[in-house]
């Protein structure tokens, strides 16, 4: 089945390599405003919220703005005032969304950066439509006003698909956990003998990666897949503190799987352990 235009747009867009020299420059630039170890990063990534912050800012955004359309196309002249505030709404939760959207863009690499840098151009031409809007509404030339808004709400809707497409095609913002098929009964994936104090070890179990550590003579397991970006934790760092750093992008897991520090959003699966009499370690996902 040959791909459909949406889809083949966005396979053009992945090709775009001539946007990779000034996109690796702009993230250069946000990690150096949000670095990956800081509470800007967990702020702006929904650490403390156990969910992305950006894609919710959005529906500010994007509701504001596909209000103030309708109402400029069907309110009539008793709607102009509600419209032009609608407006201004979206371009002040714009700023936010913003922030929050480049904090995630600058983890991103290859095809998915490109798409993501073609989505946030899309979103600050909008903003500025809308912006250049504003400015004619208030100086009394509606009709401008009216025809820049709908050319931005377009232009917004256009890279809301292309944000969908970063999420629901590429796992972008989503828990990489989620369809890890860990064994929910005891499993065996590792002899006892492997597994030196403090030395994080990444085994199999039934296709699904698992970390096993031995720390204080207990053996602990977490799924190997970090959630935050899928990195496998087991190449990562075991603290001083008996806590895990994910070797990509810093987020931090105690072993019962709960966050320390994000940008991850979501816990870390831990599974139950136990070691049988011939030596062998066993895993299971808990009930």
């Amino acid at each position: 089945m040959e791909p459909r235009v949406p889809e083949a747009l966005v396979e053009r867009i992945e090709r775009l390599r001539l946007l990779d020299p000034v996109s690796e420059r702009l993230q250069k630039v946000v990690r150096a405003l949000v670095p990956g170890e800081s509470q800007r990063k967990d702020l702006l990534s929904g650490t403390w919220l156990g969910h992305p912050v950006h894609p919710l800012l959005t529906d500010a955004v994007v509701g504001a703005w596909t209000s103030a359309a309708i109402l400029d196309v069907v309110g009539g002249e008793g709607a102009e005032q509600a419209a032009d505030r609608l407006v201004a709404v979206g371009i002040l939760a714009a700023g936010p969304t913003i922030a929050t959207g480049a904090s995630d863009w600058s983890e991103l690499r290859g095809p998915s950066r490109r798409v993501g840098s073609v989505h946030a151009i899309g979103n600050g031409s909008a903003l500025v439509l809308h912006a250049l809007s504003w400015v004619a509404r208030r100086r009394g030339d509606r009709r401008r006003g009216v025809a820049l808004s709908l050319a931005g709400f377009g232009v917004a809707g256009f890279s809301a698909f292309l944000g969908g497409d970063l999420s629901f095609a590429r796992g972008v913002g989503v828990n990489q956990t989620v369809f890890e098929d860990a064994p929910k009964e005891w499993t065996a994936v590792a002899d006892e003998s492997r597994l030196e104090e403090g030395r994080l070890v990444g085994v199999q179990a039934n296709g699904a990666g698992v970390l096993l550590v031995r720390r204080g003579g207990d053996v602990h397991a977490l799924l190997d897949r970090c959630s935050h970006r899928g990195c496998a934790l087991h190449r990562g760092v075991l603290n001083d503190d008996g806590t895990v750093t994910c070797p990509c992008h810093g987020s931090t897991f105690r072993l019962d799987g709960s966050i320390v520090k994000g940008p991850a959003t979501s816990p870390q699966p831990a599974l139950a352990t136990r070691t049988t009499p011939e030596g062998a370690v066993e895993v299971m996902l808990p009930a």
